[in-house]
């Protein structure tokens, strides 16, 4: 057994090495970055009594067991926290690297990297490459997700990083940087301390931030669990059944609620297929009910009125928790009414284009359900629309803010902070790395030339002839993402323009633009002048 802890220690270390950053020179010059994640983004190490520490989030081996014995919650109702059902636990965020060793990558002992535990990983990279430095332009900022996302002690916490990343920068004000969930705790922070926020950032860009919810995901997650992994390694990581027991006590998933004050242009229900007898006739038939988010719930209250689960030989009740959602419906509000300060910029980019559930159906017309505990037990069907396969579009767009820009990027929710195209929009609003004239995220379009050949033919003539001959590359949504240019057809189009000068000679100018569909991406131009 030693050989083999000490084989797996010599294999971490390996895992360790292998993941360093390549060097790059450090721009100085660059406003500082703090990275937030979403839920579920942040390294978790649990503290016991003696002063041990063990990480409890993310890790693959023995996870279930770890998760419920030391991360299950309980919530407090007086404080609006929620702390571990073994009180003797403590959870805390590793605060290596300046914060970004929580938020990088989240089980740093695999040996094969996963998209599940590398977070942050990806973008981290690309940032040190366009110059910036870990500790001096680059910070992390990981929390305990499984807290409201305006407990006060969270907002102390995040009110501190902005203050160290803004004296660590020379006073230079903060790009803050969201993803998901991120974005509500750094909206509830600015509802909350506008001041602070306003002294200290300069730009948000909010990433696939569920501002009106996530109804679809949430409610299936609350009634019938979720899974963070999946495929081979979802058997080695925590069962759905036990991320649903940690859900239900974890205010920031009721605040992931469908937000109750949105007026839905697609309203997310709640649908049962269930079976009515007729008074008169006796007779039963099977019908479509369906429920809105405020009739909903009723429903899964009765639902998980009897969930409970055994633990340390005690039985812990966990339903619905009422004293939870009147804590979400005052967040809620909170979120409603923030303001952006008109000192900062505010973008927001979203997913598009993945199927995304909206509303959830139980049962079916041959299998109808009887009674609302069987929810439970039942495997949910989606209704979907068009989203980044957890936040709906709709609800990504709706941030209540004056957003310079909004841009939609096709890309799925953990995707998109990976996303090559997502990273070309970051650099060019943080403006970073070399400049990009040629690039505007607002209509997706770059036009790069790849080509350029001048010639000079006057032989026998008088008659001053310039021709250029240039390709270009013709760069767009689709093209970053790595798909053909379908809708770019194969067209032949040409421009001719003449101008006479003072002197009676006249210039001439004739272009022709060539697009090619065999290559699928590029642009052709030929132009010959010809002058007197």
């Amino acid at each position: 057994m030693a050989v083999l802890d000490e084989l797996i220690r010599s294999i971490q270390l390996w895992v360790r090495a292998s993941r360093k950053h390549e060097a790059h020179e450090a721009n100085p010059e660059l406003d500082p970055v703090l990275l937030v994640p979403g839920i579920g983004g942040s390294m978790l190490n649990a503290i016991d009594e003696n002063g041990k520490t063990e990480r409890v989030w993310v890790r693959i081996l023995g996870a279930d067991h770890e998760f419920r014995t030391k991360l299950w919650p309980r919530f407090d109702p007086s404080s609006g926290e929620t702390i571990s059902v073994d009180e003797k636990v403590k959870i805390e965020v590793p605060e290596d690297r300046h914060g970004l060793y929580a938020i990088d990558v989240l089980d740093p002992d695999m040996i094969i990297e996963s998209e599940g535990v590398c977070y942050y990983h990806d973008m981290i990279v690309e940032m040190i490459k366009w110059g910036y430095e870990e500790g001096k332009t680059l910070f992390g900022f990981g929390y305990d997700f499984r807290q409201s996302n305006r407990l006060q002690e969270t907002l102390d916490r995040f009110a501190s990083k902005l203050e160290l990343a803004y004296a660590s920068s020379g006073g230079k004000k903060i790009n803050v940087v969201t993803h998901s969930m991120g974005g509500l705790l750094v909206k509830c922070f600015m509802a909350l301390h506008t001041d602070v926020f306003e002294k200290y950032v300069k730009c948000w860009i909010a990433i696939a931030a569920p501002f009106q919810g996530a109804p679809g995901y949430i409610t299936s997650s609350l009634l019938n669990g979720c899974s963070f992994v999946e495929g081979l390694e979802a058997y080695f990581f925590i069962s759905k059944w036990s991320m649903q027991q940690l859900l239900l006590e974890c205010p920031s998933i009721y605040e992931l609620m469908a937000a109750p004050s949105y007026k839905w242009e697609n309203i997310p229900l709640l649908q049962l297929w269930t079976e009515k007898k007729d008074s008169e006739s006796g007779k039963s038939s099977i019908l479509l009910e369906s429920y809105d988010p405020s009739k909903s719930l009723p429903l899964m209250v009765k639902a998980l009125s009897n969930n409970a689960v055994e633990l340390g030989g005690l039985q812990i009740p966990l339903p619905l928790n009422s004293e939870i959602l009147k804590w979400a419906n005052k967040t809620h509000e909170l979120l409603a009414s923030a303001k952006l300060p008109s000192s900062v910029r505010f973008y927001n980019i979203y997913g598009t284009n993945c199927g995304t559930p909206h509303s959830v159906c139980y049962g079916g017309q041959g299998d109808p359900v009887l009674d609302l505990k069987q929810l439970l037990f039942m495997e949910p069907k989606y209704i979907y629309v068009n989203g980044d396969g957890t936040v709906p579009v709709e609800s990504a767009k709706a941030d209540g803010l004056d957003a310079i820009a909004r841009v939609g990027v096709p890309a799925d929710h953990r995707g998109i902070i990976c996303n090559r195209h997502v990273f070309r929009i970051l650099k060019h609003w943080l403006k970073a790395g070399e400049p990009d004239p040629f690039y505007n995220p607002l209509n997706d379009f770059v036009i790069l030339p790849t080509a350029f050949e001048v010639g000079n033919d006057n032989k026998d003539t008088d008659i001053h002839v310039t021709s250029v001959k240039e390709d270009w590359q013709l760069l767009s949504q689709k093209n970053c993402q790595g798909n053909d240019n379908d809708d770019l057809l194969a067209m032949v189009g040409s421009l001719s323009v003449s101008s006479e000068g003072k002197d009676g000679l006249t210039d001439e100018a004739h272009a022709t633009v060539v697009v090619q569909t065999d290559s699928g991406k590029h642009v052709e131009l030929r132009a010959i002048e010809v002058s007197d």
